[in-house]
């Protein structure tokens, strides 16, 4: 039987390696005494997961979490960082599963590093030219139509290439991930490598592989990935990967230009075909003929064998007064798992902010009802795993005083963005102060319509897309309006994207919008007002867009996308979303390709 320890805890995925810590600090005091040269140590903190941001002497830390998967310990940790190193007392989850902390000092950094190696976490290669954090179906290992559990194989990818010398001077950044399924969940088209498990029967043996894909990416240049192969046994995946990684590594066409230095740009330009080519060539290297040691680094955990007893979900259970607002909880953030008796429910974040109260009522809710275990999602929220069915209720009532119960995950009510001028250097815009007056908005027109809840929302403060613009049925990319010499924030617009689990990946079109950011969430509603008056019977959102294209949506705001000019009457249209100030474009440089 397991014990409450048992489910705080878990092996490390990313070993924590102590020297790196006091490295760290020799080095960053050493800069702050003004003996280093600045951009030589901006490459040395970014591996270590330590980002600057657009405030004077102020930093962003970048913790990865494989595949998504985290503890309990790992959450007290959070909840630890959020309450002494950051000043707005929180965390933020990413849209590639990460869990970010703004604001704190570079003197700092090293107490906060510590913090989070003795809970089991790590930023080693958050940021920088290197693998960043390996993204994984949130779902995997539970999954009723998954080949097989990815997970291992994930934790072999990353333990494989962290701090391994061949990825830590990339021409740019590298994003892998893996998905449980052939449904994708992990949208493998939008990386630079993405893994789908396959299994094939070979010699009336069940031999378990990858098709992989190459090359897919968001950005100012969005591209879906092309095919590299159909099926790679587990046995040779590492192998096919270092192929692809040394390719990469070894592109000086690419070192030219950082803004094109990303592996889509030379796949794309080549073609599936001959990227193939270049990869078998590689292959009949001699470095090929060292089979990476794949037993040895893969991460097993036997979840299963830490959870209680599992049991059916009895709604009859429920009292009557809390039956309603449960059922719609349980109908649309809630699944069962394939292990019979267990369901896991997926926790909606608002901003995917979440404070020290919250990480660790979350992490009680996992050790006291469930498994202890739980996934980051590429939407900014947290699946619960290993919960019997018969603690289903007790989880939602414990989720309610954490300001965390509410339904409508995947829904037109959970809007993802990134933080923006909160933190970025790259900002353009107050996303975040987008994304809550959106979710406002919506809240108020009290949405129940099937079709139209379905719609999701997406925002990115620049065109980098960290927010995943390109993915929303509506996107927004923040932007700049000018009107007699003074700057409105404003947005770009992007329909028709589709990042929903289940559906093909699909990058949205641009409209001819560009919006005042205070006129947003008006014209969201103006969107769905068009939709809905002019499909047809149970005609999706995209569905929609393809036959009726971007102009009636144009037209519907047409007003909206007027430049405002400045007056006493409308100064606040000048001023973005949760700032005082009169709008300026202010645009540092990124360190993404520092």
């Amino acid at each position: 039987m397991s014990t409450t320890s048992d489910r705080q805890q878990a092996p490390h995925v990313i070993p924590i390696i102590e020297k790196e810590f006091t490295d760290f600090d020799t080095e960053a005091k050493d800069f702050l005494a003004g003996n280093q040269d600045e951009k030589k140590f901006i490459g040395f903190r970014l591996k270590q997961g330590v980002y600057g941001q657009r405030q004077a002497a102020r930093q962003m830390v970048r913790v990865k979490l494989p595949f998504g998967g985290v503890t309990p310990m790992q959450l007290e940790g959070f909840a630890q960082v959020a309450e002494r190193f950051a000043p707005l007392g929180k965390g933020h989850i990413t849209t590639r599963q990460n869990v970010q902390f703004h604001h704190f000092r570079l003197a700092e950094a090293y107490d906060l590093l510590k913090v989070l190696g003795a809970h089991g976490l790590s930023s080693r290669e958050a940021c920088g030219n290197v693998v960043r954090n390996v993204t994984g179906d949130p779902w995997a290992g539970i999954r009723s139509d998954e080949p097989f559990d990815i997970t291992p194989y994930a934790g072999a990818f990353v333990r494989y290439w962290v701090r391994n010398p061949i990825s830590q001077l990339l021409p740019r950044k590298f994003k892998v991930t893996f998905s449980g399924s052939e449904v994708d969940a992990a949208m493998t088209a939008i990386h630079d490598i993405g893994f789908i498990p396959r299994v094939r029967t070979e010699g009336g043996k069940e031999v378990r592989g990858f098709k992989m894909v190459v090359g897919g990416g968001l950005s100012t240049m969005a591209k879906e990935a092309l095919l590299l192969s159909e099926f790679v046994p587990v046995e040779k995946f590492l192998t096919y990967s270092e192929a692809v990684i040394r390719i990469f590594e070894d592109a000086s066409e690419l070192r030219k230009d950082i803004h094109k230095a990303r592996l889509k740009f030379l796949v794309q330009r080549v073609g599936a075909e001959a990227f193939q080519k270049m990869v078998e060539e590689r292959l009949a290297q001699d470095w090929a003929k060292q089979i990476p040691p794949l037993e040895a680094l893969m991460y097993v955990e036997d979840e299963q064998a830490l959870a209680p007893a599992g049991s059916a979900l009895d709604i009859n259970a429920v009292p009557a007064g809390d039956r309603a607002a449960f059922q719609k909880w349980v109908d649309e953030n809630v699944r069962p798992q394939k292990q019979t008796g267990y369901y896991a429910t997926e926790v909606k974040v608002p901003q995917g902010d979440l404070t020290p109260p919250q990480f660790r009522g979350l992490a009680k809710i996992m050790v006291d009802l469930g498994g202890g275990r739980a996934r980051m999602t590429q939407d900014q929220n947290i699946v619960l795993r290993w919960i019997p069915g018969a603690n289903l209720h007790a989880v939602w009532q414990a989720l309610q005083p954490l300001g965390l119960g509410g339904a409508g995950v995947q829904t037109i009510e959970d809007v993802v963005s990134c933080p923006g001028t909160d933190s970025c250097k790259l900002g353009i815009t107050s996303s975040m102060g987008l994304n809550r007056a959106i979710s406002e908005q919506v809240k108020t027109l009290n949405v129940t319509d099937p079709l139209t809840r379905k719609v999701l929302i997406n925002i990115s403060g620049c065109p980098n897309s960290c927010g995943q613009h390109h993915l929303g049925n509506i996107g927004f990319h923040g932007a700049a309006m000018k009107n007699d010499d003074r700057q409105v924030p404003a947005y770009n617009v992007f329909l028709g994207g589709m990042r929903r689990e289940g559906e093909t990946l699909r990058i949205g079109s641009v409209a001819r919008l560009r919006i005042p950011a205070k006129r947003v969430p008006v014209a969201v509603e103006r969107f769905i007002g068009v939709y809905e008056s002019g499909r047809e019977a149970g005609e999706e959102f995209n569905a929609f867009v393809d036959r009726v294209g971007t102009k009636p949506f144009e037209a519907a705001v047409q007003d909206l996308s007027i430049t405002p000019k400045f007056a006493t009457d409308n100064f606040q249209e000048f001023i973005d979303w949760e700032r005082e100030g009169l709008y300026v474009l202010e645009r540092g440089e990124g360190e993404c390709a520092v």
